[in-house]
């Protein structure tokens, strides 16, 4: 799964987006729909324990990049908290030096860095990006990308997860 700018109820783009003033801020996976959606199960099934995001993406949206213990909400597609997570690494390299430890610790079945990068280039090219970004995101072994470890801090379980 990837961290991508989430849209607000009116269809726009934003990147971060603060529940309300006293609780951490949100963060959604991909897009809403089967994507995001497998994403929450596999952080409440432990079997996701990373996240990826195109330093582009956090650049265009004048976000700075997470720090080791920054907590998060994690939402749902419908928008409501389904877990706490806590950043505990957070890097920024380049794609091509992900590697297979990394890229099955995204918690989607990748074997190897090469199926993990095959996705991600998919996605990061995929219009949802190009909209936010005003163009596809030229992706090449240099491009950043920030690596994200973290733990499951709670689970949600008023959204029924």
């Amino acid at each position: 799964m990837l961290r991508l700018p989430p849209r607000s109820r009116d269809g726009t783009v934003e990147y971060v987006r603060f529940m309300d003033s006293d609780s951490l801020p949100a963060l959604e996976l991909a897009f809403p729909g089967p994507e995001r959606d497998s994403g929450v199960a596999a952080i409440l099934a432990g079997t996701k324990t990373a996240l990826t995001g195109l330093l582009q993406i956090h650049e265009h949206a004048a976000e700075p990049v997470p720090e080791p213990g920054q907590c998060f909400s994690v939402l749902d597609s419908a928008g409501q908290p389904a877990a706490v997570i806590e950043l505990t690494e957070v890097r920024v390299v380049p794609i091509s030096e992900v590697d297979d430890e990394y890229a099955r610790a995204e918690g989607r079945g990748y074997a190897d860095a090469s199926e993990w990068r095959k996705a991600h280039e998919k996605f990061f090219r995929s219009e949802g990006i190009a909209k936010f970004l005003g163009a596809p995101p030229a992706i090449d072994d240099g491009t950043l990308v920030v690596t994200e470890r973290f733990r499951l801090v709670k689970a949600d379980d008023s959204a029924g997860h």
